[in-house]
């Protein structure tokens, strides 16, 4: 019950934001900065570099927020603009290196039944899975943490790096598959 009810406190508030409202927007980026922030790092793996996407993202979403249709969640549209401000953000800063990906990394183990060894077999297999992420292409790795992390559908993923949904699974088959092979190296 109390999840309907933040959705639709959020519907609410993106009706009133559409119609103008800068204190409903500015509830809705206090309620979504987190998530938007923990995307931008994943994807461009530098914090500074993932607060200017996320910035950047969220004025996008001001600019766009009249012509948001309701066909998805709220929170889904701001993923989509989050992916393409970090895309251009990326582009602008020409980085040819290999960015490093804050993926699970993030999320300390709170698991206190876990004893030193796994909480360390666990630590040292974040650390093999975030190299390999590192080492994979940028494309690719993009469509990794979009469909492996955060769940989006193929139609989503294809819909916001404007590719086809073909494409955006031959991207995502190809990552697993270069990743098998890099944690088999690794092992």
């Amino acid at each position: 019950m109390a999840g309907q009810e933040v959705e639709r406190g959020v519907d609410g508030l993106v009706d009133r934001a559409r119609n103008g409202d800068q204190a409903a927007f500015s509830e809705l980026v206090r309620i979504h900065q987190h998530e938007v922030f923990t995307l931008a790092l994943r994807l461009v793996g530098d914090r500074t570099l993932a607060a200017d996407v996320a910035q950047e993202a969220m004025v996008r979403a001001w600019k766009a927020i009249g012509r948001f249709r309701g066909d998805a969640a709220f929170g889904t549209w701001l993923h989509r603009i989050t992916v393409n401000a970090a895309w251009t953000q990326k582009t602008r800063a020409k980085r040819h290196q290999s960015q490093d990906l804050a993926v699970i990394e993030e999320q300390p183990e709170t698991d206190v039944r876990a004893s030193p060894e796994i909480a360390g077999e666990r630590a040292e297999l974040r650390s093999v899975l975030k190299a390999a992420l590192n080492r994979l292409p940028e494309q690719q790795r993009v469509v990794v943490v979009l469909k492996d992390i955060y769940g989006w559908s193929h139609k989503d993923i294809s819909d916001s790096l404007s590719i086809s949904v073909t494409a955006a699974k031959v991207r995502l088959h190809r990552a697993h598959l270069r990743l098998r092979d890099l944690l088999k190296e690794a092992s």
